[in-house]
């Protein structure tokens, strides 16, 4: 696509629209930022696009603006139901969001992630498989830095992996990664999606370009993906802790294998791999997927996996004090992420939960804590989800629950309850936009506490 003096109006002037904005000019486009709130209330934010010759409208209606413009793009928080959304395709604007702008625009070899859990992880894990691999790569995407400010600098021998949300799917057109892996699919999101049939469709969509060229991988061992790669054109890898797999990854005795075309390469022992748990071996099972047909050899793997430390906000160990380990799992943003920290867990452990109501259910995650209940032996419970939890819990026979109203107030009350030996886990289950700004101030925010202890 040629953006050269074509008329753009960008919507939502967080990271991903300032970014926007900034890769359009680079490419001659003739570009209108735009967001509800003003220049003031932004802040800082903004000081970047100074002298870019962009027009400034902010504190105003999208609406107002699409008169003139051939396309429209939005930031991933922005529905595609939206009015002016609609609107504006009513008009024949062009719609798109980042995501696909910097698809479009990019010309590093393209790595995609997607699913309910485990993106962040994966992504950031083949980040330092190919980097260890001699390849300049731009880690991108939902993880918190824009594709588009890669897409500027990107070259064809660069690699981008880019963490894919079903929200940027929303808005996705021509995005076609040569390597896609979907590692998930659980309840999630359906405030936005309205069903879970809508959910999985807009995880499909990462898909839906790629051609017998390219490489879909899968989870054989997730419920949720059952039947999904015999909707894709591209080869089928899939990875499996579970049981062996034609083409892909599994284990074999204790030996992480992967196989391809008949042939097997042995990568390293389970036990080599750096980050605990078992949804952590599955992330490094797709991982090695997608590692080993973009051509990295055995070696390279093996050494990223025992040396790869995990990412901040996931099950992340913050401190011990008076013999009590505190983790940081603020990215279990819904049940499933919550209940794979739950697993991990193999002390006594004091649990905080809640937050942002997403509309789904906690019933899964209640019967699991009951069915743990030597392990999970208390939970605080914060946030405006709080009494539907609580409810939840009661239900499956679980009684130790406490409250808090703050995150402060959480953490000082685990310390009290918490006994030498145990841990007290923040993984919520819930999003954070009814306390926090989102996950990673939350987890910032329990980390300086904890600390401060």
């Amino acid at each position: 696509m040629n953006y050269e003096n074509k008329r753009v109006l960008v919507v939502g002037m967080a990271r991903s629209g300032i970014a926007a904005a900034q890769l359009l000019r680079a490419n001659g486009a003739v570009v209108t930022i735009n967001d509800s709130r003003n220049e003031e209330t932004l802040g800082n934010d903004l000081q970047i696009l100074k002298g870019l010759q962009l027009t400034w409208k902010l504190g105003c209606p999208a609406e107002e603006l699409l008169e003139g413009q051939e396309v429209l793009v939005i930031s991933p928080g922005i529905p595609v139901d939206a009015p002016f959304v609609r609107k504006a395709r009513e008009m024949g604007l062009y719609v798109i969001g980042e995501l696909e702008l910097a698809s479009q625009l990019s010309q590093a070899a393209l790595v995609a992630v997607t699913g309910t859990n485990g993106k962040t992880t994966t992504v950031s894990l083949l980040g330092e498989i190919f980097r260890n691999a001699g390849k300049i790569t731009h880690v991108v995407g939902n993880i918190g830095y824009p594709f588009s400010l890669a897409a500027m600098v990107s070259r064809r021998e660069d690699v981008a992996v880019c963490e894919v949300s079903s929200f940027q799917m929303e808005t996705a057109d021509t995005f076609h990664p040569h390597v896609a892996l979907l590692t998930n699919i659980t309840e999630d999101h359906l405030n936005r999606h309205g069903t879970m049939e809508v959910y999985t469709e807009m995880k499909m969509r990462m898909f839906a370009r790629q051609t017998p060229e390219d490489y879909a991988v899968f989870n054989a061992d997730d419920p949720g993906l059952k039947g999904l790669s015999s909707q894709v054109r591209s080869r089928v890898l899939k990875f499996s802790r579970k049981k062996e797999v034609r083409d892909g990854a599994f284990l074999r005795d204790g030996e992480i294998i992967f196989r391809l075309d008949g042939e097997e390469r042995k990568i390293c022992r389970r036990e080599e791999i750096r980050i605990p748990g078992p949804h952590n071996l599955e992330n490094a099972l797709g991982a090695i997927c997608c590692a080993a047909v973009m051509g990295v050899p055995a070696p390279v793997i093996r050494h990223s996996l025992r040396t790869f430390p995990g990412v901040e906000h996931r099950i992340e160990s913050v401190r011990v004090l008076d013999g009590v380990e505190y983790f940081n799992d603020s990215k279990g943003t819904n049940v499933d992420s919550t209940l794979k920290a739950v697993e991990t867990m193999t002390r006594p452990t004091v649990l905080i939960l809640g937050g942002y109501d997403k509309k789904v259910s906690f019933d899964a995650l209640s019967r699991e804590i009951k069915e743990k209940q030597e392990t999970i032996r208390e939970t605080v419970l914060i946030g405006e989800t709080a009494p539907q939890i609580e409810d939840s819990l009661r239900k499956a026979g679980y009684d130790h629950i406490l409250h808090a109203k703050s995150m402060r107030e959480a953490v000082e009350t685990c310390r009290k309850v918490a006994e030498p030996g145990w841990n007290v886990l923040l993984s919520p289950a819930c999003a954070s936009f009814d306390m926090f700004k989102d996950y990673e101030e939350r987890g910032r925010v329990f980390k300086s506490i904890v600390s401060g202890l």
